[in-house]
């Protein structure tokens, strides 16, 4: 017996858009250890001095990820390889991501590209991005 998401109609064609993508997810002939490609959520910040960018990629290690900074586009990418262990134990489902991604984003002219930094805990990936704070000043102009 394995164990399996719980669908009362799951022996139904679905009805639904959700109903359909349920089935194709969890049926069982969907093997998504295959799939090589994907985008992490990332959650965009912004205070008066910087920019965040916070990537959701728990288990991954902080030497695969790579970020390049070319004229005005920050481009962040990072590889997570499944690796089996045969054990006392055999994978039944595996939702958790692998395979290499890759997101780019368009910088502010605002930004100090010499100053971005980026840190790895708890599976979150936080790339700060510092404002120039020369470029930052702010003016009102009041018209005659």
């Amino acid at each position: 017996m394995t164990l399996v998401r719980y669908n009362k109609n799951r022996n139904e064609f679905p009805t639904t858009v959700n109903g359909l993508m349920d089935k194709f997810f969890n049926d069982a002939s969907f093997d998504n250890t295959r799939m090589e490609k994907f985008a992490p959520s990332v959650d965009v910040l912004e205070s008066e001095k910087s920019y965040e960018l916070h990537f959701a990629v728990p288990g991954f290690d902080k030497k695969s990820f790579n970020i390049d900074v070319e004229e005005n586009v920050l481009a962040i990418s990072g590889e997570r390889k499944f690796e089996e262990k045969k054990e006392e134990k055999e994978f039944t489902s595996i939702q958790t991501q692998y395979g290499s991604f890759r997101r780019t984003f368009s910088l502010p002219d605002i930004v100090d590209r010499t100053k971005i930094g980026a840190e790895y805990v708890d599976g979150i990936l936080k790339v700060t991005l510092p404002k120039d704070e020369v470029k930052v000043l702010k003016t009102t102009v009041k018209v005659k």
